[in-house]
């Protein structure tokens, strides 16, 4: 055997070993019928076959009966989604539509969030707050005009005009913890892919970002779709759980 075909070799195991999973190790967070597999209350969030911009009002959606999409309602206005299942480590595909203007997020573990909104040529007004941005902290302990912090803008605007459908492509990885509960590392987006464009990588949190649904930090949570920011629409949501790494 040459050394280059031996090296060749090495290259193919090494990109073997670093795949994406397999396409059977993904969970279709959408199967139906109706909202199943969410934690209840879901609110007014309902599954359709398909969602629009409206074409006679351009801050709504129009949607069609059947199935495969998601919308927070005929108002475009009701409680956060909940996976009914908790993840740590997880790799995320979503895809998701805003009409002008609107605005939604979704947060890993319910805790740490990426920005969804319309930022389609538009330049956003603190770090964190573009779509594909890692959402702001917040404390108002720190004083006024600083209460919000660590927000993380992406490298680009990767945003499509609203009513376009869009994709996250997500690799998350929990918190880390000691056997006495102590947190030894933070959150963090290893990645966070927004239309085809890398728009984060190896990014830490050091808490929960504004408006999460819990104060604290643990080891799993659910995932959560905010709802009462104004109409979204989601479709083809599927997350793979990862292997743990130290």
């Amino acid at each position: 055997m040459t050394r280059s075909f031996a090296f060749l070799l090495a290259i193919a195991a090494t990109l073997a070993a670093t795949a994406a999973p397999p396409s059977d190790a993904w969970t279709n967070l959408l199967p139906g019928p109706g909202m199943a597999g969410w934690k209840p209350p879901t609110g007014d969030w309902q599954m359709v076959g398909k969602a629009v911009q409206d074409p006679a009002n351009p801050k709504k959606l129009a949607v069609e009966p059947g199935a495969g999409v998601i919308t927070n309602g005929p108002k475009g206005r009701t409680r956060n989604l909940f996976t009914g299942k908790a993840f740590g480590d997880v790799a995320a595909h979503i895809e998701f539509m805003v009409p002008k203007d609107s605005n939604s997020g979704v947060y890993f573990m319910g805790r740490y969030e990426i920005q969804v909104f319309d930022s389609f040529g538009k330049k956003g007004a603190y770090p964190g707050i573009e779509c594909g941005g890692i959402y702001r902290r917040w404390d108002p302990k720190r004083g006024k005009g600083k209460e919000g912090f660590e927000g993380h803008s992406p490298r680009e605007n990767a945003s499509r005009p609203p009513g376009a459908w869009q994709t996250f492509d997500v690799e998350f990885r929990a918190p880390r913890f000691d056997a006495a509960g102590k947190k030894i590392a933070n959150a963090r987006f290893v990645k966070v892919v927004h239309n085809g464009k890398v728009v984060h990588e190896n990014v830490d949190v050091s808490g929960p970002t504004r408006a999460a649904a819990f104060g604290d930090e643990q080891p799993t949570g659910p995932i959560m779709f905010q709802g009462d920011h104004g109409p979204v629409a989601y479709r083809n949501i599927r997350v793979c759980p990862m292997a743990r790494k130290p």
